[in-house]
């Protein structure tokens, strides 16, 4: 990265000039904005549009309302929104299949409330099933009125443990939207790391569909010619609210995602997050600007995601591994990458967790990739991992000292390491 890369991408809803206009609820608009947006889905010309000083009080509201309409549309949220037919909810059965492989339960079922089951509405239900695991189901959907673990979990907002079932609720503050149900006969225990990612999806999943609910409604409003103030206000108040929960939803998902790889990959603490709070504190000695230092962070969390998707057992075995079981591991970085690429608030990572196993000389992999032709984040990444590896307890050996670990560190420095990086952690940890 090239030293006059280091300063840009510095969030420009902090300059409110753009921004705000003689009304002071402007003001209050503009501050909150930049909380609430995603620094990569804003550029400088899109800053001053918000901000144009129109007369019209009303056109300026509309002015702002599409441009946030504009960068939180489908594509920039889930990819499980706005469904019109049963084959648009593939989808949520390739979640439910997904779970499944992550916790290893039977079976798992994805119900939505009727309102949001859009070409999937059934009469006979208020809770209707939306996606599953298995095939061929005794019932489709559930009643509010019954007394089922599934009905209750969703009008209480509680996570629900019975008969080897438990029902997940997915809300957000404003409304219920169904629920995820986990089951399986053979345990009714799932790791606490596990539940909470689960957790964590269902706020997510509920607080998109809610969003992409009141986008629907504010592109009505912004159509409409006879829209009043307020209603307009009201409208930007509501998606500004939701966008900020959206923002503080995805983040919880990613610490969640961490500490569920670190549980399946048998990791004593949390080496995901102390790798990520390492590869922040090495950012900030290089003086990388808020944006680039995030998505890095993001990254090293996530650098070992494909674990997720592996079987329990191969972290458990205290013989050697079988060459079937060898095979799978050495594919969790690809299967890692694939889940990034399809949780698209998360592309953007996607270049650091693919080269940081690269070396500093060329011959590492996946590309064998060399020098400054490595990502930047992703050689951050791999001297944060590594030194994160060398001061932990591992099965075959203790910690090492901090002075050991950087002894190493930089007695590779060129060939492993970038030299760069490994001089800017050794400042960080004796400063």
């Amino acid at each position: 990265m090239e030293n006059k890369d280091l300063n840009s991408g510095v969030s420009l809803f902090s300059q409110s000039e753009y921004l705000v206009g003689s009304d002071p609820i402007e003001e209050i608009f503009a501050l909150n904005l930049g909380d609430f947006i995603s620094e990569h889905l804003i550029s400088e010309d899109l800053a001053k549009k918000i901000g144009s000083n129109v007369k019209d009080k009303k056109e300026r509201l509309k002015n702002q309302l599409k441009e946030l309409v504009s960068i939180y549309s489908l594509k920039n949220t889930l990819c499980v929104l706005n469904f019109e037919s049963k084959e648009d909810y593939a989808i949520y059965t390739a979640i439910a299949h997904s779970i499944v492989q992550m916790l290893e339960v039977e079976k798992c079922n994805i119900y939505l409330a009727k309102d949001f089951a859009r070409g999937m509405s059934n009469p006979d239900f208020d809770l209707v099933l939306v996606g599953t695991s298995v095939e061929n189901l005794y019932r489709d959907g559930f009643k509010y009125s019954e007394k089922s673990i599934i009905s209750v979990a969703f009008a209480e907002r509680e996570t629900l443990n019975a008969d080897g079932v438990v029902a997940i609720p997915m809300y957000c503050n404003s409304k219920n939207v169904g629920v995820i149900a986990l089951e399986d006969k053979k345990s009714t225990i799932i790791a606490k790391e596990y539940l909470a990612l689960v957790e964590s999806m269902a706020k997510l999943f509920a607080t998109s569909m809610t969003l992409q609910g009141e986008i629907d409604t504010t592109n009505a409003l912004i159509e409409n010619e006879d829209s009043h103030v307020g209603d307009l206000q009201h409208s930007r108040a509501e998606l500004t609210a939701l966008i900020g929960d959206l923002c503080d939803y995805q983040q919880s998902f990613v610490e969640h995602l961490a500490r569920a790889v670190d549980a399946k990959g048998r990791y004593n603490g949390s080496h995901s997050k102390n790798t990520a709070d390492v590869a922040r504190k090495i950012c900030k000695q290089l003086g990388l600007n808020e944006k680039t230092t995030d998505l890095i962070y993001y990254a090293a969390l996530l650098q070992n995601i494909g674990k997720i998707m592996l079987p329990e057992k191969i972290f458990t075995t205290n013989g050697k591994l079988t060459p079937e079981d060898l095979q799978i591991m050495q594919t969790h970085s690809n299967i890692g990458v694939n889940l990034l690429m399809n949780i698209n608030f998360l592309s953007e990572v996607v270049p650091y967790v693919t080269y940081q196993k690269e070396r500093y000389d060329g011959s590492g992999s996946p590309e064998g990739l060399k020098g400054m032709s490595i990502p930047f984040g992703s050689r951050i990444i791999a001297v944060a991992d590594a030194y994160c590896a060398m001061i932990s307890d591992r099965p075959y050996r203790k910690a090492m000292t901090v002075v050991k670990a950087l002894n190493i560190l930089k007695e590779e420095s060129g060939s492993k390491w970038d030299p760069i990086v490994v001089d800017a952690l050794e400042t960080c940890v004796n400063s």
